[in-house]
């Protein structure tokens, strides 16, 4: 029987951000307190330690491409300098970075399969990639 295992952590940061080309609230400069989850997954396991990836090699990870975001003006930092630093943005931002990281670090037992970006408790924006033909 096919099995697979998935793993999600969480970190938060805070920014401070405004939304182009948008009429409301948000396009006047305002903060956030943002939390993201992070999930990757495997079919097998580490032979020896018998776990998918450590859970600290995880949170370092992540904290590593948050850091660059905290305490700062996203809408001065590449690419949000063009595009507009929305939750959908930088869920997909952060998924591109931690992708190359978990390639790296996993040992290619791990991939990433979504980040999900929150403002505030309740709603999240998810980007997640999907392999086509299989």
């Amino acid at each position: 029987m096919p099995k697979l295992y998935q793993l999600t952590i969480s970190e938060n940061f805070s920014a401070g951000h405004h939304l182009r080309d948008y009429n409301g609230k948000c396009e006047s400069p305002h903060g956030h307190n943002f939390s993201v989850e992070i999930t990757v997954e495997g079919d097998q396991l580490e032979p020896k330690a018998q776990f998918l990836i450590d859970f600290g090699v995880m949170r370092r990870e992540l904290k590593a491409e948050l850091e660059a975001l905290d305490h700062k003006d996203l809408n001065t930092l590449p690419p949000f300098d063009r595009i507009n630093p929305s939750s959908e943005n930088l869920a997909a931002f952060l998924y591109q970075r931690l992708k190359t990281r978990f390639q790296e670090t996993g040992k290619g037992l791990v991939r990433l399969k979504s980040v999900s970006v929150s403002e505030k408790p309740g709603q999240s924006a998810l980007y997640m990639e999907f392999v086509q033909g299989g």
